[in-house]
């Protein structure tokens, strides 16, 4: 009996003593390569949409109402100084001024009857300044009569191009009304584009402008802000802006284009992450990894994407200078995972 409580005695001591069995090491956190989100400040700028245009183009009418005899232009067309492009029917000018000229000519003889029967006493001195104030009214008419008949055409202010046609011959027009809108070639093409107040007040005269134009192949061609209205249009509530344009035979009148203008003041500050951060995109939208180097954890997030340049791809929203975005094993990481940085400045 002694000899069997020994042994187990023994075998107890024997248990107690055996090693416990060893577990396997832990799993290592994934070494994944992070870098921080930067923003820059870039140039000021203001953009818009304009139309090309001569700086100059003037709507051409009669001084007088008739019926359009000629009219020898047509759109498109190019004209030189002093050419007659359109003209009326003379026969009602022309009648205005044989009656204007008639009642002169009485009222000629009218001051010279009052003349000698004055200085024979028979009339009074109002009843001769009467005569001559008939006489004035009668010459006037005569000159007004004289320049109807004179412009009774058309001719060009100076070498142009004919941008519209707005009459017909045949057709009655009243005095004043546009007949033809003339562009003057010496006064050269613009971009005139119309801005917001709040746009039109970071420009400068003279603020450089780049513009493309998809008409020239979108090729860019460098203008500058010459001219800024001084009041805000009244049925848009926008600004009008000049942008000179230079020589260019390409360029007509009624093109498109593109303008960003060089603004005053410090430009927006704007964010880019590396291509290989982003996965996932769709329609402006795509997803990150933002790592919290606190914990050494990833949490995906959506953000907002711009277009890519050379600086990455444009962030429009969604992240904040300074945050620190996975760059490697994207597509092996799920929000929360804790990871083993590399790249941080710790």
């Amino acid at each position: 009996m002694r000899g069997r409580i020994v042994v187990s005695l023994c075998i107890l001591l024997a248990a107690c003593g055996k090693a416990a069995p060893e577990q396997g090491p832990a799993p290592s956190a994934p070494q994944v390569r992070i870098a921080q989100v930067g923003g820059a400040a870039g140039v000021a700028t203001v953009s818009g949409v304009g139309t090309v245009a001569l700086r100059r183009e003037t709507s051409l009418g009669f001084t007088s109402a008739g019926r359009i005899e000629r009219l020898g232009v047509n759109e498109g067309d190019t004209v030189r100084r002093g050419q007659i492009l359109a003209a009326l029917d003379t026969t009602t000018v022309a009648s205005d001024l044989t009656r204007a000229t008639a009642e002169r000519e009485r009222a000629r003889a009218e001051y010279a009857r009052s003349d000698g029967l004055m200085k024979q006493g028979w009339i009074t001195r109002p009843r001769l300044e009467s005569a001559r104030a008939a006489l004035l009214a009668a010459e006037a008419q005569v000159r007004a009569a004289g320049f109807q008949r004179a412009n009774a055409t058309i001719a060009a202010p100076g070498p142009g191009t004919v941008l519209a046609r707005l009459a017909e011959p045949g057709q009655v027009v009243a005095a004043g009304t546009p007949v033809l809108v003339i562009g003057e070639e010496a006064s050269g093409y613009i971009l005139r584009l119309p801005l917001s107040d709040r746009d039109s007040a970071r420009l400068t005269l003279g603020a450089p402008a780049r513009i493309t134009l998809a008409a020239l192949n979108d090729d860019v061609i460098v203008g500058r802000v010459i001219e800024m209205a001084g009041r805000a249009d009244k049925a848009t509530g926008t600004f009008a802006v000049e942008i000179a344009l230079p020589d260019d035979k390409r360029l007509r009148s009624g093109q498109i284009g593109n303008a960003t203008i060089t603004a005053s003041g410090v430009g927006a500050t704007t964010l880019a992450v590396p291509p290989s951060a982003v996965f996932g995109p769709r329609a402006g939208e795509a997803l990150v990894y933002v790592v919290d180097l606190a914990t050494s954890r990833v949490h995906l997030r959506k953000i907002r994407i711009g277009e890519a340049n050379d600086e990455g791809i444009r962030v429009m929203s969604g992240i904040k200078p300074g945050e620190w975005v996975a760059l490697s094993r994207v597509d092996r990481l799920t929000d929360g995972m804790k990871i083993a940085p590399l790249g941080s400045a710790q």
